[in-house]
């Protein structure tokens, strides 16, 4: 025989009183897993897998516990259906704080994906695939909404003294190898700097990022992820490469001839790109050089 009594409630010792009363900056998760829809290239959007931090101050102080699985149902299919906006992020948040029944006032959110976006090849008719690490963190407090746009550029740099000294290199091995001659040919010229007599250096380049991050103005709803990624990396000249064939691979040794930049330099241009976007309240933008002549890394910060 089935009973008709709706089960026992089950005991909440959440709602236990604290054993030393004090309210709390923070309580929540990190690490959790989740699907996200974010803008990808062509106006199109895709699903991506997601790691989110989320938590809300514990402002009751003499209550034991927030109430953590509602942030996590919460926070499970909320950004999945459509693309990443900076009031889906808002209107999540409230949903946060008022679940926790007058609990919390303030709520957190941090959510980090690898950006995919196709390449094209410089010369040849090819494309790839690249990835871009991105974190957005949004709070959402009785002051108002703060939303915090980070993503990682890679890009190849070429030493300026480097290049001076090579090119002094190249120019006295000429002067050895022309000693005799005054007026060396064209074709003699020519043969000679495409011989392996005609480079007797080559100027160091390395692998390197620039980390940055902005605060997005209050009037931005559409987080300006690709075209500060595009913007940057034209202000830049030399992201590093998907596919690559002989002729890309050319294309890109001339890129960083026209392209020579200390750290210094690269910290200024990607500088200029976000201090001038309309979307960006301030910046914070940092550069490492990952040195292929040093043992350790060239960096430069700049803020604004």
């Amino acid at each position: 025989m089935t009973s008709s009594n709706p089960p026992p409630a089950l005991p909440d010792v959440a709602y236990d009183l604290a054993a030393a009363a004090r309210p709390l900056d923070w309580v929540g998760m990190r690490r959790v897993a989740l699907p996200l829809r974010v803008a990808g290239d062509g106006g199109e959007s895709q699903l991506v897998a997601a790691s989110a931090d989320i938590g809300v101050d514990l402002a009751s102080a003499e209550t034991r516990g927030i109430h953590m699985s509602r942030l996590y149902l919460l926070l499970q299919d909320a950004l999945s259906t459509d693309a990443l906006t900076a009031s889906a992020l808002r209107t999540l948040l409230r949903e946060c704080i008022d679940s926790q029944s007058g609990l919390a006032t303030t709520a957190r959110l941090s959510l980090r994906w690898e950006q995919l976006l196709k390449r094209r090849a410089l010369a040849s008719d090819n494309a790839g695939w690249k990835s871009y690490p991105v974190e957005v963190d949004a709070t959402l407090s009785p002051s108002g909404a703060e939303i915090v746009l980070a993503f990682g550029v890679e890009y190849s740099s070429t030493c300026p003294a480097s290049a001076a000294l090579s090119r002094r290199a190249n120019a006295d091995r000429f002067e050895a190898d022309f000693a005799d001659d005054d007026a060396p040919s064209k074709v003699a010229m020519h043969e000679w700097l495409a011989s392996g007599r005609g480079m007797a250096a080559t100027p160091h380049a390395q692998r390197s990022r620039a980390d940055v991050r902005v605060v997005l103005r209050n009037d931005v709803d559409a987080l300006p992820l690709l075209e500060l990624i595009d913007a940057i990396e034209a202000a830049l000249g030399t992201p590093v490469q998907t596919a690559v064939k002989r002729e890309d691979e050319q294309a890109f040794a001339r890129a960083n001839a026209d392209n020579l930049m200390f750290c210094e330099d690269a910290a200024r241009r990607v500088a200029a790109v976000v201090s001038t976007s309309p979307r960006v309240a301030s910046f914070d933008v940092t550069v490492s050089h990952f040195e292929s002549l040093h043992a350790h890394d060239a960096v430069a910060r700049v803020r604004g």
